[in-house]
């Protein structure tokens, strides 16, 4: 018996039907060149670095999102999200593939002023990545549909304005790659996302903006700020 109302299962729907549990939410960070100068680091191929955000921050597409509090610089960055279908652990690059269930459209949203007072004070990023809402996420198209996703084109608009605009294929770390490592930490498992980063071009949102991502062979990312 629990003393408290149990939480409910968080899901993505599928885009051939049913839905996608969702268990965890892992992040990759500077995962793109661009993004990592415009963010001030070295563009060099750095290993990996993960960060997590809770199940419950995913927000269907079509909904609209509060501006969160406690900030003034509330932005944007698209992902590609790959949903893991089949655990593991230490999994061998070359079998990567063979754990991911499908992929879809996401949004890694940050209150960037929290997340970099507590860099630069060497605290957590919880605050500024991890919050309600903050995971936006489109229907998940299985890979059966799609095929291994190696390159595309990956962009954001907002308010019908491009904001980021670049491809799959430039990520620093492959996604096999990034299974791979990600692995070496924690066991995945079926219900598992990982948001794989995002290009340059990150910026503000506000109030009554409509945002809106795409990535080639999958379903179109959409919210709108409420406001």
């Amino acid at each position: 018996m629990y003393h408290v109302k149990a939480p409910e299962t968080v899901s993505i729907a599928v885009s051939t039907g049913g839905a996608f549990p969702v268990r965890r939410i892992y992040c990759v960070g500077r995962n793109y060149r661009a993004h990592a100068i415009e963010m001030g680091f070295d563009p060099d191929r750095e290993a990996p670095f993960f960060f997590l955000k809770p199940a419950d921050a995913i927000v269907p597409s079509g909904s609209t999102v509060a501006y969160p509090p406690r900030t003034a610089d509330y932005q944007h960055e698209i992902e590609l999200v790959v949903a893991i279908g089949k655990g593991g652990k230490d999994i061998p690059a070359e079998q990567a593939a063979e754990h991911i269930f499908g992929y879809a459209v996401g949004l890694d949203m940050t209150r960037r002023d929290l997340q970099l007072t507590a860099r630069k004070a060497g605290r957590p990023w919880d605050m500024g990545k991890g919050f309600d809402q903050s995971a936006p996420c489109g229907t998940i198209t299985p890979i059966a549909e799609t095929g291994e996703l190696t390159g595309g084109a990956i962009d954001l608009t907002v308010n019908g304005e491009t904001r980021q605009a670049s491809d799959l294929a430039l990520l620093i770390w492959s996604v096999r790659e990034v299974i791979a490592d990600l692995s070496t930490y924690c066991e995945l498992a079926p219900g598992d996302l990982i948001f794989t980063g995002t290009p340059e071009g990150v910026g503000p949102v506000g109030p009554g903006d409509e945002l809106i991502g795409r990535i080639d062979g999958l379903d179109d990312l959409k919210i709108r700020i409420a406001g």
